[in-house]
């Protein structure tokens, strides 16, 4: 699919929102149409921010306790019975306890359910390795029919709870606790396989999906005053991925610089894997190399592994340079 083009403008810097609050007004607003819609959580109706849900529906939702293998259970169960359950949990004990369930009972029975992972990335800061969800996405981009979406800001968090209600297949979806700011053009609507791009440009591309995609556009934004033309593309689906944009990028820029608040094999390995046998071009990848995050702060964290407007700016420059 071609990349939809939002307008460069320069603007002030823009307040910062927790994604969850806009998943949880979309699920509402869902459930007030469509008596199918129920939520399935892991005791984590509090992190979830799904209390408006609960007040809302109290019988539509489904409390099965800290057994996140039980969840997504009773998750296709309900499924297969006709109903459109999100399964939300932590997106750390979603994916690594019920790793299995994801791929039998969700993907290989093709039943609809709708993962959302709740805290993605590094969101959780000080509580460490066994609670920062780094890995999901090279995992989860393996599943067969499985749907990865990694939304950037609140309206794309919206629209992506809305198209996936009716999807028919599984889908799994990062809701972000990390404060973003708004970046998605006015009417944006998310299609699966569809890439923004946010920025123009013909020296490099930045390819970003998620938490990193406001800190892609300040990167470019340091490249230009280096006298480096970046476009930036935000990459909401890692899976499937939007080959046209990417193959458009190999064709007219130097090279490709993914970014994103996971291990570099998620979208960077899909990245690399999708372009290796079509169009291999220069690739650098900022995020999480092969190695356990450590525990401190969300910014720390983030600044460590130069998934910062520095490092991406910096990772650019050293493609372009090793030409």
């Amino acid at each position: 699919m071609t990349a939809t083009t939002a307008p460069t403008t320069a603007t002030a810097p823009a307040p910062l929102h927790d994604c969850r609050d806009a998943w949880v007004a979309a699920l509402v607003e869902l459930a007030e149409t469509d008596e199918r819609i129920v939520a399935v959580v892991n005791d984590s109706v509090g992190s979830s921010k799904l209390a408006p849900f609960q007040e809302r529906f109290p019988e539509r939702l489904v409390n099965v306790g800290i057994a996140e293998q039980d969840m997504v259970g009773v998750g296709a169960g309900l499924a297969n019975g006709g109903k459109v359950p999100f399964v939300s949990a932590a997106a750390c004990f979603l994916t690594a306890r019920a790793m299995e369930q994801i791929k039998v009972d969700a993907a290989y029975s093709r039943h609809h359910l709708v993962l959302i992972g709740q805290s993605p990335g590094m969101a959780y800061g000080e509580l460490g390795p066994t609670h920062h969800s780094i890995e999901d996405l090279a995992w989860l981009r393996t599943i067969p029919g499985l749907t990865v979406i990694v939304p950037t800001d609140p309206t794309e968090t919206a629209q992506a709870v809305r198209w996936a209600a009716g999807a028919g297949s599984p889908v799994f979806i990062r809701v972000s606790r990390m404060g973003v700011p708004d970046v998605m053009p006015e009417g944006y609507e998310f299609q699966p396989g569809r890439a923004v791009q946010l920025r123009a440009g013909g020296d490099v591309t930045i390819v970003a999906t998620g938490t990193a995609v406001p800190r892609a556009l300040d990167a470019a934004t340091l490249l230009e005053a280096q006298d480096v033309d970046a476009r930036v593309l935000a990459m909401p689906t890692i899976k499937p991925l939007d080959g046209e944009a990417l193959l458009a990028a190999a064709e007219e820029t130097a090279g490709i610089v993914t970014v994103e608040e996971a291990l570099t094999s998620g979208l960077g390995g899909a990245v690399a894997e999708y372009l290796s046998t079509r169009r291999p071009t220069l690739l650098r990848f900022v995020g999480v190399p092969d190695t356990f995050a450590p525990t401190g702060s969300v910014e720390w964290l983030m600044d460590h592994f130069r998934i910062s407007a520095d490092g991406i700016a910096a990772a650019a420059q050293e493609l372009l340079q090793s030409r």
